[in-house]
């Protein structure tokens, strides 16, 4: 072989390779979201490309240099780390960015940043007012409502699922609560005593809806209290009870009708029968 050609195809293969590894990041880190409010439990992870058998990320939070967190996580075997931090306590009173710092190495040889904003409970925005929802026949009713992370846009009745569909602009992760009075919706058992409700959550990525949980606040005589929580960019919630107004739903309906057409049909035969 030509040696040119030779030394030329060496010459290639070593720059491809440091290509390669300039362009492989040596830690990575991230949060499993942007924005927290306090309480929230902030999920740190990353990874490092070269794992190093007994050396430690050290990570550390920062606001305005301020520092607000550090600790030593250790590192998996394939090179990944994982740490929760509870944002609370007394260096969680300001808004602001806060700066996540993941070092590797000894002497923190590599660094990797990322960050999140945050808002202290004083903060945040809750709007609390109330909804006048269309009850067709019935007239209208109010549901009285709190909202974080987001803005209720509409209130729908839908008698054929026997549940209240809300629009919801979520701007954030956030919660939902709900004071829903028994005389227009609710969730009985036979007996009368209180079923759970049906909460499906849905967004553009899944029309269909999730099922999801809630909490529930002491009953009441007159209305159920339940808080929901919901993620960014979720748009709907459909609240799905054993009834709701109006009383006759579209399906009640037509059996009622066909009710009603057999009952006037069989009165006309008789009556046909004895002329």
């Amino acid at each position: 072989m030509n040696s040119k050609i030779f030394y030329g195809i060496i010459s290639l293969l070593i720059i491809s390779t440091s290509f390669a590894h300039a362009q492989e990041s040596p830690i990575t880190v991230q949060t499993d979201d942007n924005n927290y409010d306090e309480g929230d439990t902030i999920v740190v992870s990353g990874k490092v490309a070269t794992m190093i058998e007994g050396v430690d990320v050290v990570l550390q939070l920062f606001r305005e240099g301020n520092m607000l967190e550090i600790a030593q996580i250790t590192v998996a075997q394939d090179g990944t780390f994982s740490h929760t931090i509870l944002a609370e306590g007394p260096l969680w009173t300001n808004a602001g960015t806060i700066v996540v710092r993941a070092s590797y190495e000894v002497a923190g040889g590599t660094i990797a940043e990322s960050e999140f904003s945050y808002t202290p409970e004083s903060e945040v925005v809750v709007t609390t007012t109330n909804f006048e929802v269309d009850a067709g026949s019935h007239g209208t009713f109010d549901v009285e409502y709190s909202i974080k992370g987001g803005e209720i846009e509409d209130i729908v009745v839908e008698s054929e699922n026997f549940a209240l569909a809300i629009d919801i602009n979520s701007t954030d992760e956030g919660s939902i609560t709900l004071e829903l009075p028994r005389e227009f919706i609710g969730a009985e058992k036979q007996d009368g005593k209180d079923e759970k409700f049906i909460i499906l959550i849905s967004n553009p990525d899944n029309p269909n809806g999730t099922e999801v949980d809630y909490e529930e606040k002491p009953v009441h005589s007159d209305h159920r209290t339940i808080t929901i929580d919901f993620e960014q960019g979720d748009t709907d919630i459909q609240i799905i009870g054993t009834y709701v107004v109006p009383e006759f739903g579209t399906i009640t309906m037509m059996i009622l009708l066909v009710g009603i057409m057999t009952t006037v049909i069989l009165t006309r035969n008789k009556f046909q029968m004895r002329i």
